[in-house]
């Protein structure tokens, strides 16, 4: 019995010697050659902002790695969380905060993706350049039970301090890494934003008030018509009856009623848009009665006057303000 337990006490040491070769060899990952070229590819999702990171920062890495067989990846060899990480050998105070590895395998290959978080644990009074890695990780031929590394190549960055001391240049003290300095437009655009409504507006508005089409909300009434149709007389005393006519039309389609001189009132208690008119609508009438029955005809400058009162009487029907600032008389009353 006692030989026995000493035949299976020296099995034990020589297995554990046997095993612990190839994990002792892995320890120094660095002296071990490097895997062939074409096994391993690799693609990293890298953080866009390579400089400016001060203390307490953590920096994220996505590595992923597709291994062929027969080479498959020692687990044991990733990145330990609190290694500190070095710089040209020197300590740079940045430490593997945590990692997480997912793998997925079949009998061609092995997939790897390891997610890597760096903390930055140092501050100094002038940027300084650092880098994450290069991280080596082993790998062993499971045909032969070679053990080979492989470089995850390292990604260089600019610790910044939090506060400048003296004097600095910027331009002599601009990171290679650090894109252009981009000046933001969002107020200068808001405001362009702003004045194209305002200016949208006021082109409708304009367009509105001078509009002769009939296409937009109540342009398209009686006197709109009517304005539209004495723009296309004739200048001649026959054009003038014509628009007195369509003046009378347009008169009495508006009140629903016939109007006529004696029931001006009764039209403006009807439609009050019109009542800064009221003189004009009297003038209207003294044109008509003289064209139809007096003789003394109107002169040339009615038909003016009667195309610029349509106008005035336009703008009421749509509901604005006519200008009755400077009305022209008309002549021959």
């Amino acid at each position: 019995m006692t030989q026995l337990l000493r035949s299976l006490y020296s099995l034990l040491i020589i297995s554990t010697l046997v095993l612990a070769a190839p994990l002792a060899d892995a320890m120094d990952s660095q002296d071990l050659p490097d895997i062939e070229p074409g096994y391993i590819t690799i693609h990293t999702v890298d953080p866009v902002k390579l400089v400016g990171y001060t203390v307490g920062d953590v920096i994220k890495r996505e590595v992923t790695l597709t291994i062929k067989a027969p080479y498959k990846l020692i687990e044991t060899s990733l990145p330990i969380i609190g290694y500190e990480k070095r710089y040209k050998g020197q300590l740079i105070g940045i430490e593997l905060k945590s990692i997480t590895h997912t793998k997925k395998e079949d009998t061609a290959s092995s997939r790897h993706v390891i997610h890597l978080a760096y903390q930055v644990f140092t501050n100094n009074v002038v940027a300084k350049n650092a880098a994450l890695g290069p991280e080596y990780l082993n790998v062993v031929n499971t045909k032969n039970k070679e053990v080979v590394k492989y470089r995850i190549p390292s990604l260089s960055i600019a610790i910044s301090p939090i506060a400048i001391f003296g004097q600095v240049k910027v331009e002599n003290n601009m990171s290679p890494f650090l894109g252009p300095l981009l000046l933001s437009a969002d107020k200068e655009t808001q405001k362009l934003q702003a004045s194209i409504v305002v200016l949208v507006l006021s082109l409708l508005g304009l367009l509105y008030i001078l509009g002769l089409r009939a296409w937009l909300p109540r342009m398209g009434g009686s006197f709109a018509k009517a304005y539209r149709a004495l723009r296309r007389l004739p200048r001649s005393d026959a054009g003038l009856k014509q628009g007195v006519s369509k003046v009378h039309a347009a008169l009495n389609a508006t009140a629903t009623i016939s109007v006529f001189s004696n029931n001006i009132d009764q039209f403006l208690a009807l439609k009050p848009g019109f009542l800064p008119l009221k003189t004009e609508l009297q003038q209207f009438f003294k044109l008509s009665r003289q064209l139809y029955f007096e003789p003394q005809q109107p002169d040339a400058a009615a038909q003016v006057w009667l195309q610029q009162f349509v106008r005035r009487c336009r703008d009421c029907e749509r509901g604005l303000t006519p200008d009755t600032a400077a009305l022209t008389q008309q002549t021959g009353r």
